[in-house]
């Protein structure tokens, strides 16, 4: 969900200003785009009673029931340093009940900062709101991988961080550990309870300009990877802090950027980018997945990865094994915005095996987007394209995540 601005203000790239941002909006969901990481606090979320939607045996009959499922499965940006009544995404989390937030330091639409970070307590006072509003404990993400890509850093305050790059050259695990610890605990104070990482994605193409060219992947050897992010991730759950492999089924090798446009891994990509899904997933280390919006004709020769059945629910559920929580990248990037109707690509993303929908709202901004795609959903299910099973299937699965706050 990394969002970007082609130019900014001051006349610079997007490169260039997703650089001197510390990646300032780059990468939420496809990973591509790093994004400013948001703060979950698992304290916040331990004094939250437990998730209450878990599926019924029953087919949804009563249309509030199904909507509220519906929106367990939305994750969506907003605006504000603070909450109003006015505010949209007051209404999202309290009435429409939506399952997660996503945090950002700019706001790409507007071409400034100040989107929803601006020091330690006011983020915490802020995630600290949206929970409050909340019926069923919120997800709260944020874009920490360290190094370019982190959400919370110095420039608000917070501490520096080490690139996945930097820790895999190191190749210290013990070192990655305590970096990893630093993180979690950022996030932690913050309100944080999820983090959309880390990238297990190889470092195939070094001069990728979304992954290797800046940083966010520990290394070109798939065991490297696996030790590093294994450590990531035992840290973070040391501080109640899920995480999310990324990004689906390897974004390594690609040469452009899906935050742009239409990217093709089909001549570049490798069987080996697998391997880190396999093995983490093995070890019981995988608490939820990000997709990748590349086009793989080796996987697919349909679909992107983001909507490939074949590729999500073949590999990485089939294949792989794997039952957790699935995150689509960004749906409002450009490798989907640009070729395919945002309702239809909705809706194929579920049927395909994603169970949560992710969506900056920050490359563009809509405040009733939560509620569009809760309709969308909504009837997709009432003309038979997705299942009441489909979507239970999908809430068990984001419970379960939830629950994970609840046991640290």
């Amino acid at each position: 969900m990394n969002q970007l601005p082609s130019r900014v203000r001051t006349g610079w790239t997007r490169r260039q200003a997703l650089i001197a941002g510390g990646a300032l909006a780059t990468g939420l969901l496809t990973g591509c785009r790093p994004m400013r990481p948001m703060a979950t606090a698992p304290a916040a979320a331990t004094a939250t009673p437990p998730p209450t939607l878990a599926p019924e045996a029953t087919t949804p009959a009563a249309t509030g029931e199904l909507r509220r499922k519906l929106a367990q499965m939305v994750l969506v940006g907003f605006r504000g340093l603070a909450l109003d009544a006015a505010n949209p995404i007051v209404a999202d989390v309290r009435d429409r009940g939506i399952g997660g937030v996503a945090l950002f330091t700019y706001d790409v639409a507007l071409q400034q900062w100040e989107r929803n970070i601006a020091s330690p307590a006011q983020v915490a006072a802020l995630n600290a709101s949206l929970q409050a509003l909340a019926a069923t404990p919120l997800l709260i993400a944020i874009d920490q991988e360290g190094g370019r890509v982190a959400r919370l850093n110095e420039r608000f305050g917070f501490p520096p961080t080490v690139s996945a790059q930097a820790l895999g050259e190191r190749n210290d695990l013990a070192f990655t550990a305590a970096a990893a610890a630093e993180m979690a605990r950022t996030l932690q104070a913050a309100g944080v309870n999820h983090n959309f990482a880390p990238a297990v994605d190889l470092n195939t193409n070094p001069d990728n300009p979304v992954i290797g060219a800046i940083g966010r992947s520990f290394s070109a050897d798939p065991a490297v990877v696996v030790a590093q992010a294994a450590a990531f991730i035992r840290a973070h759950r040391e501080y109640g802090i899920t995480t999310t492999l990324k990004h689906f089924p390897g974004h390594g090798s690609s040469t452009a950027d899906s935050h742009q446009g239409f990217v093709d891994v089909t001549a570049t990509w490798q069987p080996a980018e697998l391997e880190p899904y396999r093995q983490l997933i093995a070890e019981g280390l995988a608490d939820a997945v990000m997709t990748a919006h590349v086009f793989n004709g080796q996987l697919d020769p349909n679909a992107v990865a983001t909507l490939s059945r074949p590729i999500i629910t073949g590999i990485l559920r089939e294949e792989l094994g794997f039952d957790g929580v699935v995150f689509s990248d960004d749906m409002q990037m450009g490798a989907i915005a640009d070729n395919y109707g945002f309702a239809d690509a909705v809706v194929r993303a579920v049927d395909a095996g994603v169970d949560v929908i992710a969506i900056g709202n920050n490359l563009t901004f809509d405040p009733a987007i939560a509620a569009q795609t809760i309709d969308i959903l909504a009837a997709a299910v009432a003309d038979g394209r997705l299942s009441a099973a489909r979507i239970d299937e999908s809430v068990r699965r984001i419970t379960a995540l939830k629950a994970k706050w609840l046991r640290t």
